[in-house]
């Protein structure tokens, strides 16, 4: 498939091109119809709210309120009145308005004027719903209501839609984000060429997804969070597929191979490892589905979507893109040397190379650093408690924010999340004095009854997100309505949010073994062994513990949240530890899989579990720490959304990948091969019969295997370091090159070797020492004996090509 791309690559590019088009001008005709379809069956919250909605059907559209606040004097005063209700009335006129519900409106209004009369608040309920009411109209009011303000006169508004307009410029967090990763891909390549490939790889697998899931919102409920989420993932992952196969690609024209055969290559191997990669991704987030919230089906839907376009790009599209650039893939100056010299042999060196061999000398400190440090990160997790973000979250200086803490200063901190105690039965009367009496409890006020329905406004002493305000509810339901003997439920936004989180804790244990059930098959069957899967998943466990005690002491206890500019403490949203944990565990397994498939195919090759872990870590950490941090940048764009949810699970994934790459694939997990060895690669002969064959690497070029028609050989020669001095007492291996060992000899005091040879053929020779690197050449042996000479040089690691 690749070689048929790249040769046919201006029919693979123009198809792309049409599909993107395409796609965006059937979406842009159709619009958007995305719903926010929030149910929680079987909770006294859902029941509260179908009681509410069976007795008030025309209670739609979203409520949005005004608040002044008076430094001297009180609300009443004519002169504030006279700026006040104007505004109102030009608001309430505004087409898209429903009606406006004014404290000047009488002795029903009076409840809108706080006890010292310096606090007042108006009701704006629009036509729609806050994602359905346009911008420009809540601009209007915004601006309206606003312009009423002078000395002495505060004027601020909050709700659902007045957020909204708050919100930065749509894309700027996802330009932010392509504009940190193109910095990062240049310092790694060196090349505009190779740098704009996976940023273009990745904007067609996420555009076409997004117009597609926008296409999909018209058939099937899709949150507008969905599309969010979707950009996320897809520019991460897409970018970083494409990565990993262009610089493969890099390497073999850097070897000397033709850009075809390099390019056939590059897909041949990083690219089944992308589409295990992104498998496991989607896997990952179809976990969700076993949580039952109807609210996630939407998000598995657009991201998974997106993912899958973000590899099919990586496969097809990225090798067209190669066949047009040829050896511009390459900074000017490595043309020039490949040029001017020839192609040389790459060898890992430097500090990946360093890094690899300090790893393999000290496994054992190297493990228990990373295990220390994760497990101080991870401490904070274990106050986590679940909850929902609301306006008193946002930064202080946004007009929402300062809404909300005018009513809570004039209305008491629970005004901003009332309790709404829904009954039709009983004794409403008893039931009411038993919640006056109740502690916690600052206001109750039943509402005229309809259809037999009874709403009971309950307003609590404490704010919406404190522990206290969730007691009462337990309080509530456990305690008062069952001896005020009525048959009623306690709903609202905080008791939704209070039911929301208990059934996602419920559900988490469920929904991680899931995931982790089904990564750690798709594992099983790609590397053929039981402890590669067994280590993936301990490890995708305690990033996931670490992220979240970072979540913790970032939005929860307050650390660095005016650094960022967001706003202000409180619980972990309840939806972010399902949608997040799919998303990481997607994404570790990315890591996972690429740095353990190189592994895995210097052992096939040499058998050689040392060197396999050494050679596979040399060689990925470095495009892995690139990978990494572009997705650092992507995810902590995010934080500019000006989405809180957005917000928070950027920052969760950001320290989730950073931790991820830099402590467990770079450290951690090669330590524990090293302290394993060959274990690593063990695997049952009766299961190793039953999985199916579906391995990550291609399969050995079909050579003959060594016969005996011309007798006996020998492939000998010496092993020196680069000073010329011999190596004595190198581990010298000659194998097959389907990876069996024929032979193992150690070399002499003056590094000669020589080891027997079935016959002509094709070999593998691999040469280590001890404080020296290690080689591994294919040689071809004639019908006579092959003179094979070996230097090695500290420090630097080659591999099999």
């Amino acid at each position: 498939m690749a070689r048929w791309c790249y040769r046919h690559r201006l029919v693979v590019l123009l198809l792309w091109v049409g599909a993107l088009f395409g796609l965006g001008f059937s979406a842009s005709t159709a619009g958007t119809d995305y719903a926010n379809v929030f149910s929680l069956p079987n909770t006294d919250s859902k029941r509260a709210y179908d009681l509410m909605e069976k007795a008030f059907p025309d209670s739609a559209g979203d409520t949005d309120t005004v608040v002044w606040k008076v430094d001297e004097g009180t609300v009443g005063d004519r002169a504030v009145r006279s700026r006040i209700q104007p505004a109102l009335d030009e608001i309430a006129g505004m087409k898209g308005v429903g009606g406006v519900t004014s404290p000047y409106a009488g002795d029903q209004g009076a409840a809108q004027i706080s006890r010292d009369g310096r606090i007042a608040y108006a009701q704006i309920t629009f036509a729609d719903q806050a994602n359905a009411v346009p911008k420009e109209l809540v601009q209007d009011v915004v601006d309206t209501a606003q312009d009423a303000e002078r000395d002495g006169l505060q004027v601020e508004l909050g709700g659902q839609a007045i957020q909204r307009v708050q919100e930065p410029p749509t894309g700027l967090a996802e330009m932010v984000g392509i504009v940190a990763a193109a910095v990062v891909l240049f310092l790694a390549f060196g090349s505009l060429f190779a740098m704009l490939l996976p940023i273009g790889v990745a904007i067609f697998g996420v555009g076409t997804g997004m117009f597609s899931t926008q296409l999909l919102s018209h058939v099937t409920d899709i949150p507008d969070l969905a599309p969010l989420l979707a950009t996320l993932i897809g520019l991460g992952v897409g970018i970083d597929y494409a990565l990993f196969i262009v610089t493969r690609h890099r390497r073999g024209i850097l070897r000397g191979v033709d850009p075809e055969e390099s390019a056939v290559t590059a897909l041949n191997t990083s690219g089944r490892a992308v589409l295990f990669a992104g498998g496991t991704v989607c896997i990952a987030l179809a976990g969700m589905l076993v949580t039952n919230l109807r609210f996630l089906d939407g998000v598995v839907i657009g991201t998974s979507l997106t993912v899958v376009l973000s590899v099919l790009a990586a496969v097809t599209l990225l090798p067209a893109l190669l066949g047009l650039l040829g050896t511009r893939v390459l900074s000017r100056r490595q043309r020039r040397r490949l040029a001017a010299r020839g192609p040389e042999p790459e060898r890992a060196s430097g500090l990946a190379a360093r890094w690899s061999a300090g790893v393999q000398k000290r496994p054992r400190r190297i493990a228990a650093l990373a295990v220390v440090a994760m497990a101080v990160l991870a401490l904070p997790v274990l106050s986590l408690r679940l909850g929902a973000t609301d306006q008193g979250n946002d930064d202080a200086a946004t007009t929402t924010r300062k809404a909300y803490d005018l009513l809570a200063e004039g209305f008491g901190p629970g005004f901003n999340g009332p309790l709404q105690v829904v009954t039709d039965g009983g004794d409403t009367a008893t039931l009411v004095k038993g919640i006056q009496d109740t502690a916690g409890v600052a206001r109750v006020a039943p509402l005229p009854p309809a259809e037999g329905v009874t709403v009971i406004q309950v307003v609590p002493t404490t704010s919406p997100q404190s522990v206290e305000t969730d007691r009462l509810i337990e309080t509530l339901r456990d305690e008062v309505i069952p001896r005020a003997g009525a048959e009623a439920h306690v709903g609202g936004v905080t008791a939704v949010s209070k039911d929301f989180a208990s059934v996602t804790g419920d559900r988490l244990p469920l929904f991680i073994a899931t995931i982790i059930g089904l990564g750690f098959l798709l594992l099983l069957v790609a590397f053929r062994s039981l402890v590669v899967p067994l280590t993936a998943a301990l490890m995708n466990l305690i990033a996931a513990a670490a992220s979240f005690g970072v979540l913790v002491a970032i939005f929860q206890w307050g650390w660095g949240l005016d650094l960022l500019g967001l706003g202000k403490e409180g619980p972990i949203n309840a939806f972010l530890p399902v949608i997040m944990l799919s998303l990481l565990f997607g994404l570790s397994m990315d890591y996972q899989v690429f740095l353990v498939s190189r592994m895995h195919e210097e052992w096939v090759h040499t058998k050689d579990n040392a060197r396999a872990v050494r050679v596979g870590l040399a060689e990925t950490s470095r495009v892995i720490n690139s990978a990494a941090l572009i997705m650092v940048c992507v995810f902590l764009a995010f934080v500019l959304s000006g989405d809180s949810g957005a917000a928070m699970a950027g920052v969760g994934l950001a320290a989730a990948v950073a931790l991820d790459a830099f402590v467990l694939r770079t450290a951690l997990v090669p330590a524990a091969m090293h302290l394993l060895g060959n274990a690593n690669w063990w695997l049952p002969g009766w299961l190793d019969k039953r999985l199916p064959h579906l391995a990550v690497e291609p399969k050995e070029d079909s050579v003959e295997e060594p016969g005996v028609e011309g007798g006996a050989s020998a492939v000998h020669g010496f092993v020196r370091a680069r000073n010329g001095e011999p190596v004595a007492g190198a581990a010298v291996k000659l194998l097959s090159v389907g990876g069996r060992q024929l032979d193992r000899v150690t070399s002499l005091a003056d590094g000669s070797y020589i080891v027997s040879v079935p016959g002509p053929g094709r070999y593998l020779v691999a040469i280590s020492a001890a404080s020296y690197g290690s080689r591994a050449q294919h040689v071809v042996v004639a019908d006579g004996p092959l003179v094979y000479d070996v230097e090695l040089a500290e420090g630097e690691v080659d591999a099999v090509n």
